[in-house]
Formats: structure tokens, sequence, C-alpha cells
């Protein structure tokens, strides 16, 4: 029935010598990453007038707490271990990220609120290894290791920890690699810093502790330039939702 319909409307635009055409419509990146990324989902009332945006909000959690740790590792000014700025794991990264992604599932942003979920609670789970009063490392304490941390059995396990997070990084990366250059900048660094820390973690666990240290230098740089890519989307993202801003109050 539905063939016949089809047949016969294609004759009668012949009698009246109407042709058809296939077209193809072209669609700017801009355009396919706006929609790709927010893409437009019905909600109850309108929450992006009567909410901020909360975009930037987590970026900036996720810049302090990456820029610090980087800043960390690479001993600027002397500096060395992350247990006197242990609270940006848990206070500054994490809370802003988590709050950021409440509002970004009511607003309806799937993918930003994937991302900031997925960073915080890495940064949790990361900052419970910084406070030495948990003592995690107790159970592989020996004589000549009080601590522990330095037992081939507690670095293999944080390493095998980092591994999985890795595939889970590695997996948006691969969502944004035909999408955002700088959102894939983002999470390939970010998933060569956390494969590349868990190499030294093993390397550590094997005693061989100048492997450990050369992976730590990849892994400080890896973490600098994923902490300084949320900057350049949050320029790109605010000037995208500026323009259309002005575009839906001008009139017409």
């Amino acid at each position: 029935m539905a063939n016949y319909t089809e047949n016969n409307s294609s004759n009668h635009d012949e009698e009246k010598g109407l042709h058809r055409t296939d077209t193809t419509v072209t669609m700017p990146p801009e355009l396919f990453e706006k929609l790709y990324l927010t893409p437009k989902v019905p909600v109850v009332g309108d929450y992006n007038r009567r909410f901020a945006n909360p975009t930037p909000l987590g970026i900036v959690g996720f810049v302090i707490s990456t820029f610090t740790f980087a800043m960390v590792l690479m001993g600027w000014g002397g500096a060395q271990g992350a247990t006197p700025v242990a609270g940006i794991f848990f206070f500054v990264g994490p809370l802003l990220l988590i709050f950021s992604m409440v509002f970004e599932w009511i607003m309806g942003n799937f993918f930003p609120m994937m991302a900031m979920g997925l960073y915080a609670v890495f940064w949790l789970s990361f900052g419970l290894l910084q406070l030495p009063t948990l003592q995690l490392g107790q159970p592989y304490a020996t004589t000549g290791d009080p601590t522990g941390q330095m037992s081939p059995e507690y670095n293999s396990v944080i390493g095998i920890y980092l591994i999985v997070w890795g595939f889970a990084l590695f997996t948006f990366f691969v969502f944004t690699l035909k999408v955002n250059t700088v959102f894939a900048l983002i999470f390939a660094c970010a998933t060569t810093a956390v494969w590349v820390l868990s190499g030294a973690y093993f390397k550590l666990a094997a005693g061989n502790f100048e492997a450990a240290a050369s992976l730590q230098k990849v892994r400080r740089w890896s973490f600098t330039v994923c902490g300084s890519g949320p900057g350049l989307v949050y320029v790109r993202y605010h000037h995208g939702r500026r323009d259309a801003y002005h575009s839906e109050s001008t009139p017409g």
C-alpha cells in the first residue's frame, strides 16, 4: 500500500513537470559540536533561563586542582608531596565539579554531566591516597617499611586501579576525537597521565626507582597540559553561549 502511494505520487509529480532531486545539507563543525555535546532535549520548565551556566564552575574547580597538583609534581619552589594541599582533592575540584554535574544534569547537558562526574570521583578517590592519617598502606607494613607504601603489593594495587581509570578516560577521548579538538586533547593528556602514573607505580613495585622517576616527569607535563586545556574550552564555550544569548535576545 505504501509503495503504491509513493509511485502514484511520483507519477503525479512527473505529469506536472516536477522532478525530485537528492540534496545534501552541509553542517559547519561548530554547529555539529553544539548539537553533539549539548543536544536539545525536552525539559520541564526553562532551566536555561532560571539557572546560571554551571559549566565554568566545574572547569574552575578542575583547573585549580589539576594545575596545583601538576606544579607540586614538578617541584616548583621546592614543593614536594601533595599532603599539605590534600584539600584540593576534596573541597575544591570535586566539590565544584559535583555542583556543576548536578546542574548540568538538571539542564539536560549529557556530555558535560558525564565528564564532570567522572573527574569528580577520580579526584575524590585519588585524594584518599594523599591522606597519611588513613594509613592505607598499613596492612603491607614491614620492619623496613613501617608505612607499607613502598611495598610491591600496595603499589601494584594502585597501578591496576589507574589502568582502569585510563580506559574510562580513553573512552571519552574516542567520543570527542571527531567533535572538538580541545576536548580530545584534554582527555588524551588525562589518559596519558593516568597510564604513565600507573606505570610509575608498577616500577615502584618492581623496585626500579630510576624508571619510576622518569615516568613521573612525563606525568607532570601531561597533567600540566591537561589543566590548561579547560581554559581554552571555557573561552570557546562562553563565546558560543554569549552569541546564542544575543541572538535570542535581539528581536527579529
